[in-house]
């Protein structure tokens, strides 16, 4: 019996990771720092060249419906309009300014492109939370980042482990998944084993890297922004931290401003779970996924703000010992869809039939000509629709 191979990018902040999985196995790993991939992709490609894949799933940035390369008819604009939400001039320009977080749009643009013209249709795109068809039309107004498809992956994942842990059907997972990553933090409502809302990463409280949501007097008062301005406004930033483990530290000593700005964060992040928690009230658990879920200070403060909570991290796939949960949840997902393991969860979910574009419930006067742009470039780029009836 032949297996199928697929393969799974989670572009991250700090890195890009790939994940080779057969069935339900994890058979290969690789990590790459983002800026590396940004500057040398061939270093990447030439990882997934050796891996002898059946299939690809791609970096899929804000979310689109599910998406073979084949399908795709200009694969830079599709990378950058559609999948970025962003434009060539402002890639280029944050490239020249050194910002940290615009390699990661460099790298997977750059990447994006070569697989559409390297592997046609056995590259795959995945939709992000708000394309899903499971998340109700109400949740998602005003709305673009509900969850980016790396968090839609993790959930999966954490679907996936629940229902085996516990031995019930995915129609008994109701959890909260909050992905703690290095760039941003979200929360991700599951009610019956399916994804009914979210919180994403720049819409939720302050991260590490970004500000998340931001106070309109704030946005009115600048005026104008970069594109790469989401990747400011953290914590990292406001202390002038190199990383993490040096603001736990200060934050265990009691030393300020570094305790206030931890607890801004964690706070933040408990604040968001609780939003979730609206749209799946019977959820009993919180999954937590990430770089940063994995630090014991972080996740003890969670679990006196949530008491209510039962808080565990992932375990990953088998064979898996050193790829982000993203990247485990990138490949699980691609071998549903094409392959039989994971076949019944992508049902469940109906992932398969999500539609639309990160943008199609904005309603704010002052985006008209952002939703206008994005969309034509997904209708212009694609050679077969997959539109939302109400959007």
């Amino acid at each position: 019996m032949s297996h199928i191979r697929v393969a799974g990018i989670d572009p991250g902040t700090r890195s890009f990771d790939i994940v080779l999985l057969e069935d339900d196995v994890v058979r290969g790993e690789a990590s790459l720092n983002t800026e590396l991939v940004a500057r040398e992709p061939q270093r990447l490609i030439n990882i997934l060249d050796n891996m002898s894949v059946d299939y690809i799933v791609a970096p899929s940035g804000y979310g689109v419906p599910v998406t073979s390369g084949a399908e795709i008819r200009e694969a830079r604009r599709f990378a950058v309009e559609v999948l970025l939400l962003s434009d060539e001039e402002s890639i280029a320009e944050g490239v020249k300014a050194g910002e940290a977080g615009v390699w990661v749009y460099s790298a997977l643009a750059n990447i994006v492109e070569h697989l559409i013209k390297n592997y046609g249709g056995k590259a795959l795109f995945l939709p992000a939370v708000i394309n899903l068809r499971s998340v109700p039309r109400h949740r998602k107004v005003n709305k673009v980042d509900m969850g980016t498809v790396d968090k839609l992956a993790s959930t999966f994942l954490a679907i996936h482990e629940t229902s085996e842990k516990e031995s019930i059907d995915y129609e008994d997972v109701n959890i909260i998944v909050a992905e703690l990553g290095y760039g941003y933090a979200a929360s991700i409502a599951v009610k019956q084993g399916k994804i009914v809302d979210g919180v994403g990463g720049t819409y939720a409280s302050t991260g590490t890297l970004t500000s998340g949501a931001l106070d309109a007097e704030l946005v009115a008062g600048v005026g104008n922004w970069k594109r790469w301005d989401i990747f400011h406004g953290g914590i990292l930033e406001a202390l002038g931290a190199a990383n993490m483990e040096d603001i736990v530290k200060g934050y265990e000593k009691g030393e300020e401003p570094h305790k206030s700005y931890l607890e801004a964060y964690i706070e933040g992040v408990a604040k968001d779970v609780k939003r979730a928690l609206t749209s799946t009230p019977k959820a009993r658990t919180l999954i937590i996924t990430g770089r940063h879920g994995k630090n014991e200070t972080i996740t003890k403060r969670l679990k006196e703000l949530l008491p209510e909570l039962d808080i565990r991290n992932l375990k990953g796939l088998k064979g898996a010992s050193k790829s982000k949960e993203a990247a485990q949840g990138y490949a699980a997902i691609g071998e549903g869809i094409v392959g039989t393991y994971f076949k019944r969860l992508v049902e469940h979910m109906g992932i398969k039939e999500a539609c639309g574009t990160a943008v199609d419930y904005i309603v704010h006067p002052r985006a008209k000509s952002f939703v206008e742009r994005v969309r034509r470039a997904y209708i212009e780029t694609m050679s077969s629709l997959k539109l939302c009836e109400d959007s």
